[in-house]
């Protein structure tokens, strides 16, 4: 894999193909993104090698292994079933290209700090918005050395000193649950550990903490999150081991979705029967939308009866499924609303106004609540569904144009942020691949 060329890919646009008949596949996903940026952060802490199997191949881990890649770690992708990661000393100078990737602006800023010399973080024009302000000032907190370029968030340098002392932080985490995970996956390297408290609303995606202190227990970190809203992690080396990288489940959405709208059958080979990837939540939401669900050691199979009921669901651990249950609830036959999302408005987009915009310039009536959407049924009609350079923003628009002819995406290249096949597995699974 090339790791040197970072960039988002052209746009590209897609008009979304008509499911004509039920669908009936086996969809093998990729490799989970969320596990993979935090394998990569912890293998590029420890000592000795790791492997990571299944990894995934897409833009943001293209970033995650560049940005470790100029930090000085050396990562070896020539396998495309299983990469080696080789732990050196963190240097700069470094230049980060971040792309719209919050794993790599939240991640590795903690894990710069561990080195020495001057990281300079940046990336997409977007991601310039992004939160990042409470994870800046709890690297301040704790000693850390960080020049920002006259804003919140991106650009900013990071200068290292070749160590951390760590100790105790309080930020407000409300708006992205990556601020803790973050401080947690470099924690082992300070020199006091750390004590992270978090003071304000409701941590959104609580499960990837637990993913996140999950995996510091299986890399030897000693991680206690008994208390609520506190993490304490004690300082250690971490050691080198293999990891397998499960398929990401929130890839799955629009897959599932389509067994649902046009009542046919979709399998995910290798699901997990446990797991603290938030997508596993799809399994629940399923089942509200009338559909039928059974796991097995096949995996996880789907079938719908191609009616679909509203739904009143809390998203705040599994925001990120949002787009694509919007997409369903908008094409329901009563209405529905989706709650706790309100730090949605400072993902890869605002996504709360970009959904509401775009399925309303389809016929749609979407509106904006203060943590959420309500979504009314209506007849759809096609039209340019803009994505946003935004990945999930992608998958709600073809999810939508199962049952509504002529839906065209501004962008489908975007997908690339996770899943960069979308397009051809899209047409397999529909039957519409030439």
């Amino acid at each position: 894999m090339d790791v040197t060329d970072t960039r988002a890919p052209a746009a590209q646009r897609w008009r979304a193909p008509v499911a004509s008949d039920p669908v009936n596949a086996s969809v093998a996903l990729p490799g989970s993104k969320s596990m993979m940026s935090r394998a990569l952060v912890l293998t590029a802490a420890s000592v000795g090698a790791s492997s990571l199997a299944s990894p995934l191949h897409a833009r943001d881990t293209r970033l995650m292994v560049a940005a470790l890649q100029a930090m000085g770690t050396r990562v070896v992708t020539a396998d495309d079933a299983l990469w080696l990661v080789h732990p050196r000393p963190l240097r700069g100078p470094a230049q980060i290209d971040c792309g719209l990737a919050g794993t790599v602006m939240r991640f590795l800023p903690p894990l710069a700090a561990t080195g020495t010399g001057a990281i300079t973080f940046d990336g997409d024009p977007h991601a310039r918005t992004r939160p990042m302000a409470p994870l800046l000032g709890a690297l301040e907190d704790l000693g850390v050395s960080v020049e920002r370029d006259g804003g919140q968030g991106l650009p900013f340098t990071v200068t290292g000193v070749g160590r951390v002392t760590g100790g105790e932080v309080t930020l407000d985490a409300s708006r992205s649950s990556q601020f803790i995970s973050g401080l947690l996956l470099a924690a082992p390297e300070f020199d006091r550990g750390i004590v992270v408290r978090h003071e304000g609303p409701p941590v959104p995606s609580a499960p990837h903490v637990r993913m996140t202190v999950d995996m510091l227990r299986a890399a030897g970190a000693a991680v206690d999150d008994s208390r609520r809203d506190v993490w304490e992690v004690e300082p250690g080396r971490l050691t080198g081991r293999a990891w397998h990288i499960e398929p990401d489940l929130s890839n799955a959405a629009p897959f599932l979705a389509a067994a649902l709208l046009t009542g046919g059958t979709t399998v995910v080979p290798g699901w997990p029967y446990h797991t603290s990837q938030p997508g596993d939540l799809l399994r629940d939401v399923l089942v509200e939308f009338g559909g039928r669900i059974a796991l097995t050691d096949e995996g996880l199979t789907v079938r719908g009866t191609g009616r679909i009921k509203g739904i009143d669901i809390d998203l705040s651990e599994a925001g990120e499924l949002t787009p694509v249950i919007a997409a369903v609830c908008a094409l329901a036959e009563t209405p529905s609303t989706l709650r706790g999302i309100a730090h949605l408005r400072g993902h890869e987009t605002d996504r709360l106004a970009a959904l509401a915009a775009e399925i309303n310039k389809l016929g749609g009536d979407v509106t904006e609540t203060d943590d959420g959407l309500r979504i009314r049924p209506r007849t759809l009609r096609g039209g340019l569904f803009d994505t946003y350079d935004d990945h999930r923003m992608a998958q709600a628009a073809a999810v939508i144009g199962l049952s509504v002819p002529d839906v065209e995406l501004s962008d489908v290249a975007c997908t690339s942020k996770t899943l960069p096949d979308f397009p051809h597995m899209w047409d397999e699974l529909l039957g519409t691949s030439s």
